[in-house]
């Protein structure tokens, strides 16, 4: 059923409605119907999950779900996925144990079965990990790791000889599971052991409405089902005997999740312990304050570990970058409408490139040297872009820019007031370490015109950026044409290699000072007029657009 057409839809919804379900999100849905078109049965499939089952009342003699059923699984086989998972009511365990599904958890409305070994292969990782002692267990989403989580584990390592960390898998949050992972690793070392996650502890398998944030009458049951399997399967093959948790004052769907633990897990030989939440002047340490912090461009590095800050500086890189990127009405260059004085990159492109920068310098963070992390980024970028060249001054910028703010952050900072100047000493002391070329645009730009060029405003700390751009950009910041205007800020007062390499440098200086003459008098249709020229003759302000995202960057590193 093609559920993107609303008459579909809603036909679906009507259907699973007099079975008193409701249709949840699915990669296909398959229908049984007679030949009037009314449907007889229904399921469907997210992932390796089959749910949404239902036979309507008329047609429960038919034996209509078995067809059903297996051609779900054969679906789920061509996907690539050979062992599914599904949701159903007690009743119907007879139907799919007929189809080789087994029950793996319980709970008084709910079972959960599988078709394959999945779990009988999880629980044989887990018996590898077994230890001798007492061990305990935390289960965390980490989205993303903060001082709050670890102050849960290093509580609970205190209370046992051996504690497990079990990240949830799933991948639904803003920071993926890799990066959540590499963040548990880093930040629980000393304390306890991470180990891999699986469908089978807080997943859509096991607990969809726990990513809803939705308390409905279906989520006792799968927080129920979460539990069984915890306690059931999970614990004892890892010989976890304690499960530590963390107090919730706010979000009632986790604090009920929390007292059905209390509730269920003595029964299975595992004793609950809640730990009080850590909380500075403004609250509990979370998660989602963290979120909200970076969305609104603040980076709060006083709120987690130091292995964390790789992945809230790359997410600051890109959300910098992306602003300069969305903003319309930038002379020459790309934006979400068009691609500027360009002929090889388009909004897609460039938005692509964006996530490949984050990702990359992530995963390449732990590079000493920073000329090899460019590289490495760069090449990632180039591999993408099948060649073209999207971001590749902005890619020296903004790494040299982030390498330097870890830099800063590694040594105890005894006075926020004085990161900005110890930020440019450390982007200096980067650059001096970076061999200059004249093989690029810029670098011919710089040996035949004596421009500064990327490296020489590096070496200076950018010092402009910091003096002049960023001031201005903050004062404007709340202004619906305020990025465009620190745009023009930029172009009148930078030597734009690729203006240079694209016009030439006596236009170069033009352009100077027909940005500086339009921020003077700032108008939309001057800034119209402008972007016409621009594109009639190919000039593109590459290096102000990349100068741009980088003040965009500096003042979100710089604001707590």
């Amino acid at each position: 059923m093609p559920l993107s057409v609303a008459h579909f839809r809603r036909k679906v919804e009507d259907f699973l409605g007099r079975s008193d379900l409701r249709l949840e999100d699915v990669d296909v849905y398959l229908t049984i119907q007679d030949p009037e078109g009314e449907i007889l049965a229904g399921g469907g499939l997210k992932g390796d999950v089959i749910k949404c089952i239902a036979v309507s009342e008329s047609a429960r003699s038919l034996g209509l779900s078995l067809p059903l059923v297996s051609r779900l699984v054969s679906i789920a086989s061509e996907y690539g996925t050979t062992n599914v998972k599904v949701f159903t009511k007690p009743g119907n365990e007879s139907v799919f144990s007929s189809l080789g599904f087994r029950t793996i958890a319980s709970a008084p409305k709910a079972i959960l079965m599988e078709n394959g070994r999945g779990l009988e292969s999880y629980l044989a990782y887990l018996g590898k990990k077994r230890r001798s002692g007492v061990s305990g267990a935390v289960v965390m989403n980490a989205n993303p790791f903060t001082n709050g989580h670890r102050y849960l584990v290093d509580k609970s390592s205190s209370q046992v000889d051996n504690l497990f960390v079990i990240p949830v898998r799933e991948d639904v949050s803003r920071f993926p599971y890799s990066e959540r992972f590499r963040m548990m690793e880093a930040g629980c070392a000393g304390s306890a052991e991470v180990i891999e996650g699986s469908a089978y502890q807080i997943s859509s398998a096991t607990f969809p409405t726990y990513f809803l944030k939705d308390l409905s009458d279906a989520s006792e049951t799968q927080m129920r089902l979460d539990i069984d399997l915890f306690g059931r399967q999970i614990a004892p093959a890892l010989g976890v005997t304690v499960r530590f948790v963390g107090t919730e004052p706010s979000d009632p769907l986790t604090a009920l999740y929390n007292e059905l633990m209390k509730e269920m897990l003595p029964s299975y030989g595992i004793t609950v312990i809640e730990t009080e939440r850590l909380c500075d002047d403004e609250g509990p340490v979370s998660a989602a304050r963290v979120r909200k912090s970076l969305d609104e461009g603040r980076l709060p590095w006083r709120l987690v570990p130091s292995g964390t800050l790789p992945c809230l500086v790359a997410e600051a890189v890109r959300r910098s970058m992306l602003m300069e990127l969305d903003a319309p009405l930038k002379p020459g260059l790309v934006d979400p409408e068009r691609c500027g004085a360009h002929t090889d990159m388009d909004y897609s492109l460039m938005k692509g490139s964006i996530d490949v920068i984050r990702r990359s310098f992530i995963n390449h963070s732990d590079e000493k040297d920073l000329v090899s992390l460019g590289k490495e980024v760069e090449n990632d970028v180039l591999d993408y872009t099948s060649g073209v060249n999207t971001y590749r001054g902005a890619i020296f910028s903004q790494l040299i820019m982030a390498k330097a703010f870890l830099e800063v952050l590694s040594r105890p900072v005894t006075d926020p007031a004085g990161l900005p100047a110890l930020l440019q000493e450390a982007i200096s002391a980067l650059a001096s370490l970076v061999n200059p070329t004249d093989t690029s645009n810029g670098g011919r730009a710089v040996k035949e015109y004596g421009v500064k060029g990327a490296l020489g405003m590096a070496l200076g700390g950018y010092e402009e950026l910091f003096v002049s751009w960023l001031p201005y950009y903050r004062s404007v910041r709340g202004e619906e044409m305020g990025l465009q205007k620190t745009l023009l800020m930029i172009m009148s007062s930078l030597d734009d290699t690729c203006i240079i390499h694209r016009a030439g440098y006596p236009r170069a200086q033009e352009v100077k000072a027909e940005a500086s003459a339009l921020l003077a008098d700032f108008s939309v249709g001057g800034l119209k007029k402008m972007d016409e020229v621009f594109l009639r003759e190919r000039i593109s302000p590459g290096g102000c657009a990349d100068m741009l995202a980088l003040t965009i960057l500096a003042d979100n590193l710089l604001n707590q």
